[in-house]
């Protein structure tokens, strides 16, 4: 995908669907209600006392962040993903209500090791 500055505004219908992740600044694209993958950083966990188990998520990638929201029973069978993850991505349906657009995870991924990947390239191990 060309980055954002030079991106072409699809037609509603023409997002990157699972497999693709789409970018964080594109997230308006998507219906209300579609299945998305996103990736990106985790700059943020919360598990809030009044939130039931819940916890919010959000993910930051070189066009804007992606709230995340994981359910109780995602995280008991996931927690290690979800606590230990330092790059995450994260498939499940876009959801709108007033103004803010959240992704409900079906499925949460540790993509860690693409970072590690990064890392060793600059330093010129491969």
């Amino acid at each position: 995908m060309r980055p954002l500055n030079q991106f072409v505004l699809p037609h509603p219908d023409d997002w990157p669907r699972p497999p693709s992740a789409v970018p964080a600044g594109y997230l308006d694209y998507p219906p209300n209600g579609a299945r998305v993958t996103v990736a990106g950083l985790v700059i943020l966990r919360q598990r809030p006392g009044t939130a039931k188990g819940v916890i919010f998520v959000t993910l930051e990638d070189e066009t804007g962040v992606v709230n995340v929201i994981i359910w109780k029973k995602l995280y008991e069978a996931q927690r290690r993903t979800v606590i230990a993850s330092r790059m995450m991505r994260v498939t499940g349906r876009v959801q709108r209500e007033g103004g803010v657009t959240h992704v409900i995870a079906e499925s949460v991924e540790d993509i860690s090791a693409l970072l590690d990947e990064l890392l060793a390239e600059d330093r010129g191990d491969f």
